[in-house]
């Protein structure tokens, strides 16, 4: 399958980026899936596609869900928040998102541009131009519709303009799963133009019960707070009655389903324009916060709040800029890639249009791997985010598997790898801050006791390092960072070797760690679990090309080449290079044989070859058809971790070629085959096992966000923040001759600029920190809070 070679600001079936305004454009509406954004940075999240499908939440998507939301629904991203605009001299009707009329596109002009915190779709149709631009303010409990309609023709307009947004009565898990009592619970009405919605879903006393209020600017011609008055019997969004009837019911909902929708009357002369503003917010006290919304509802104050939205993310990305010969993947990393960063780190996994939001919650292993990507802007959210995961972990040290957000409770336990992500962000945390003091923070274990942090993460690791099978490697348990590969039998004696590599890694990090802390007795500790897991794992776990993957339930290996199916697996190979326990010579054969057997022209399979027949013994990674999921897919996850073991060997065209092959800018060549959003990671793109090769799932909400971002920064450009300062290790193309990075480091921004003569892959030839030169690749943090500019110059040589 070759690939284009356009450049990503061109024009394709459907739309392209504009670098300059750090926006995707979108050109035509029927996206192959709904193309989305996230809103909102704080407590309100709303997901808006691109055709205003969608839902909102206040702070937890299962417990104080605003916005229904139909999943798995034909078309997929209904409902949504929708405007329609009816000619009320013809009746014809139709909206100006596209989504839910659906108008002939032959007919009708359509753009959405999804930027930074913010999406606006534009629509021309007869003669009416709209412009509705969707945003949460920053810090405040609401989202703000700015529709702009104007008439583009020679006579006067009269037009009816209808809102419509479908409640969820708060709880997400009721709405889905009790109709007989939630349908039996609504209540919304108007009150003095205001649309409220109070429905009760909560035992007295629990402090849960939300309003949720929607407003306009303009004085009403009517509203509707019930669906079935809105919609009429069997109908749709598509053709709701009232919009084609042009007449609001005033309907109030006393159960069934609670609605907000206004209708408003609007006369436009010849090139006339006008602005509309709606506000949709919630909360915890009724009508207290009415009077503070109603001040939004003035165009000049929502432009206000819109730009103190632009002005953040230009805050947030410039904590890190680079300047590349290629200006492509120059433009992911300054822009989408740390936008997506930190929406994940936002929301783990737990909302999107894959995860329902109403069971998952945050994942415990997912969250301490999202910090990865956003630690060097929101260190101290960052520092939130830890002790808030390491007080889901148990006195033994295993963890929960997940935990929600609003409660901070988890669920699930079982996953054999999740306590020692928790080592990889502290110790990550360390590097970028040089704080030390939270690892003497005090935090709960859930079952009993407390502990400084860094005592969870001794535990994390002890628990690990303890709970061995009879090759001596860790047990598997329900499952490792392979949420699918199931092998916990009868016999408790199916073991990981993954997680022995990630036990090795996890230890090295602990050793350093307590050097630093002056725990020499755990540093000490540490290194014996390291070399002792080292020595089991090549002992018992070389299968003479690669590592295997595992040992089942029966002490059969697993990932083997005597195997006829599940062959070779990505993970033990790459970790092997990362963690040290493969020796160069040992570790080069196994990049070797990833790209022989695994890789493709758009990334590398988890394993090959898939499995065609279900295998109790290996769970449900058998269960999936070959080249999905689990099952062979290629995991945009999994990818950088390949890249980062190519840059530790020093070879830096393979590295580079495996980044670049899953990176959006190259998805948004491929639009119809990828089919997701094309300027956001997805979890895995079926692979050349699957007819439909190269098609991408569960997008946005994805450790590949920060994965990515680490390889690229970390180990290609080689910026590196360490205990002493940021380490300085470049592994690129050869033909690289120049490159440029502003980093902020520990409050200081760092200018670096390195140069590569020779053409060399990797080395550090010299290093100068404002002029004056370094002895070895270690620029030293400044001291205290400087705003000056630190200036590096890098040349790398043999």
């Amino acid at each position: 399958m070759p690939t284009n070679t356009k450049t990503m600001t061109e024009q394709t079936r459907y739309g392209h980026f504009d670098v300059g305004r750090k926006e995707y454009v979108i050109t035509r509406p029927d996206t192959p899936t709904p193309w989305i954004n996230y809103l909102g940075q704080d407590a309100y999240c709303a997901l808006v596609s691109n055709t205003a499908g969608g839902y909102s939440f206040y702070q937890d998507p299962r417990d104080k869900r605003i916005l229904r939301y139909r999943y798995n629904n034909i078309p997929v991203d209904r409902p949504g928040r929708y405007l329609y605009v009816r000619d009320n001299a013809t009746g014809e009707y139709w909206s100006a998102t596209w989504q839910p009329v659906m108008t002939d596109l032959s007919r009708y002009r359509y753009a959405c541009r999804h930027g930074l915190g913010y999406t606006v779709i534009e629509s021309t149709y007869n003669a009416i131009a709209a412009q509705a631009t969707y945003f949460v303010p920053l810090g405040l409990p609401v989202e703000i519709w700015m529709l702009k309609i104007g008439n583009t023709g020679d006579r006067e307009r009269d037009i009816s303009i209808f809102s419509y947004v479908e409640f969820c009565l708060w709880d997400a898990m009721e709405d889905l799963l009790d109709l007989q009592y939630t349908l039996n619970i609504a209540k919304c009405e108007e009150r003095n133009g205001a649309i409220i919605h109070f429905t009760g879903n909560r035992p007295l006393g629990s402090g849960l019960g939300d309003t949720a209020y929607f407003l306009v600017s303009e004085p009403l011609a009517g509203f509707d707070c019930e669906r079935d008055a809105f919609i009429g019997p069997y109908r749709s969004e598509s053709n709701p009655l009232a919009v084609e009837s042009g007449r609001s019911t005033h309907s109030i909902a006393l159960g069934g389903n609670p609605i907000g929708s206004h209708h408003l009357r609007v006369h436009l002369k010849a090139q006339e324009e006008k602005t509309i503003v709606f506000l949709l917010g919630v909360s915890d006290h009724t009508g207290e916060d009415l009077a503070v919304m109603k001040a939004l509802l003035a165009t000049e104050a929502c432009a206000s709040e819109l730009l103190r939205v632009k002005e953040g993310w230009e805050k947030y990305l410039a904590h890190f800029q680079c300047s590349l010969p290629d200006e492509d993947i120059a433009h992911i990393l300054n822009v989408w890639n740390q936008y997506q960063c930190k929406t994940t780190f936002n929301w783990s996994r737990y909302a999107s249009f894959y995860d329902t939001g109403v069971s998952r919650g945050m994942g415990f292993r997912d969250s301490n791997q999202d910090t990865l990507g956003a630690l060097h802007a929101v260190p101290g959210q960052a520092k939130e985010r830890i002790i808030d995961l390491a007080a889901n972990q148990f006195e033994k040290g295993d963890a929960y598997h997940k935990y929600f957000p609003l409660t901070k409770k988890g669920a699930d336990t079982g996953y054999s790898d999740d306590q020692l992500w928790l080592v990889l962000s502290a110790t990550a945390h360390a590097k970028e801050t040089g704080d030390f003091d939270v690892l003497r923070h005090a935090i709960p274990f859930v079952d009993q006791g407390e502990g400084p942090l860094y005592d969870h993460l001794v535990r994390a690791i002890e628990r690990t390092a303890t709970a061995t099978g009879p090759h001596g490697l860790p047990l598997i348990g329900y499952a490792d960072w392979n949420d699918c590969l199931n092998m916990r039998g009868p016999n408790n004696m199916a073991e990981s070797v993954w997680l022995g590599e990630f036990l090795v890694f996890c230890s090295r990090e602990m050793e350093f760690l307590a050097v630093r802390l002056g725990e020499s007795k755990d540093a000490r500790r540490f290194r014996a679990i390291r070399e002792e897991f080292s020595q089991r794992i090549n002992g018992a776990a070389w299968d003479g090309e690669w590592y295997l993957r595992a040992f089942d339930d029966n002490g059969s290996p697993v990932g083997s080449a005597h195997s006829s199916e599940g062959r070779i697996y990505l993970l033990p190979q790459v970790w092997a290079v990362i963690s040290g326990i493969a020796e160069e010579e040992r570790g080069t054969r196994c990049m070797d044989k990833v790209q022989e057997l695994l890789d493709t022209e758009l990334g590398i399979m988890l394993m090959y070859p898939g499995y065609t027949r279900s295998d109790q013994k290996l769970g449900a990674i058998t269960h999936f058809p070959p080249g999905l999921k689990e099952n062979g897919g290629i995991f945009s996850h999994a990818n950088p971790w390949a890249v980062i073991a190519e840059a530790l060997l020093g070879r830096g065209e393979r590295a580079y070629r495996c980044y670049t092959k899953i990176s959006p800018a190259e998805k948004d060549k491929l639009q119809e085959i990828h089919r997701t959003e094309p300027y956001v990671y997805t979890q895995y793109l079926a692979s050349r096992e699957h007819p439909a090769f190269g098609a991408g799932r569960n997008s946005w909400l994805t450790g590949s966000a920060s994965w990515n971002f680490v390889a690229a920064t970390q180990y290609i450009l080689g910026i590196k923040p360490d205990y002493d300062g940021l380490l300085i290790d470049p592994c690129i193309p050869f033909e690289w001759k120049e490159f440029r990075v502003i980093r902020h480091f520990r409050g200081v921004p760092y200018s670096i600029t390195v140069a590569n003569p020779d053409s060399v892959s990797r080395g550090v030839r010299s290093v100068h920190a404002n002029g004056k030169p370094v002895a070895g690749n270690i620029v030293s943090a400044v001291s205290g809070i400087s705003s000056e500019v630190q200036k590096i110059q890098v040349v790398m040589g043999n």
